[in-house]
């Protein structure tokens, strides 16, 4: 009886969990990323989601029960490694289109970023899931991106440069906006890479 008593909690709260198809879950993570763009992390509030999915903040709070768990998780559900799959024949060639990749998708990652601000650094849940969203997916595939040039024999496997081409690529796609008032298109990219990138890696 007393282990009865115990699963019926956990029980009840995967049964109210699954009412939510995976379609209507995606919209709730869509709008929170949205409005964290449009208004900034400070400024989200489970009331102003609720009202824009047109549900209640119970069915909100049932399924994540505070801001910060909420934009983590949609943050993980926007999981996507844009340089999967490039694969040229030559790290020049895979350079110049990592960068017309990045370059798609600066200006909306970039505006995500800048709104989550000063939140990622005070709570760690945010500054994981971040981390497992857009940062590490994109450097464990461009590092391997590096790594078949390596293999290649286009540049040696001690160059120290290899180490530091992640850090210039994600580097100029968050620092252009600050700097110029720009985003980091695949133009302005491919060009960075061209003058700055394949140079030092000894490519041309």
């Amino acid at each position: 009886m007393t282990s009865r008593a115990a699963e019926r909690p956990e029980t009840a709260g995967a049964s109210r969990r699954s009412k939510l198809t995976p379609e209507r879950e995606q919209e709730f993570l869509d709008a929170v990323l949205d409005q964290v763009r449009e208004c900034g992390y400070d400024a989200v509030t489970m009331e102003g989601i609720a009202t824009t999915t047109r549900c209640s903040k119970s069915t909100l709070y049932r399924q994540w029960r505070t801001k910060p768990q909420f934009v983590a998780a949609a943050l993980r559900s926007h999981r996507r490694v844009r340089f999967a799959g490039i694969d040229t024949g030559s790290l020049a060639g895979d350079l110049r289109l990592a960068a017309r990749a990045a370059g798609e998708w600066s200006g909306k990652d970039t505006r995500l970023l800048q709104a989550l601000g000063h939140a990622v650094v005070q709570d760690p849940e945010l500054k994981l899931a971040l981390r497992e969203a857009l940062v590490e997916p994109e450097i464990a595939a461009l590092r391997a991106i590096l790594r078949r040039g390596v293999e290649r024999g286009e540049v040696a496997a001690d160059h120290p440069a290899l180490e530091f081409v992640p850090v210039q690529m994600f580097g100029v796609l968050r620092i252009r906006p600050v700097m110029e008032g720009e985003n980091a298109d695949g133009d302005y990219l491919v060009r960075f890479v061209e003058a700055a990138v394949l140079p030092a890696l000894g490519l041309t």
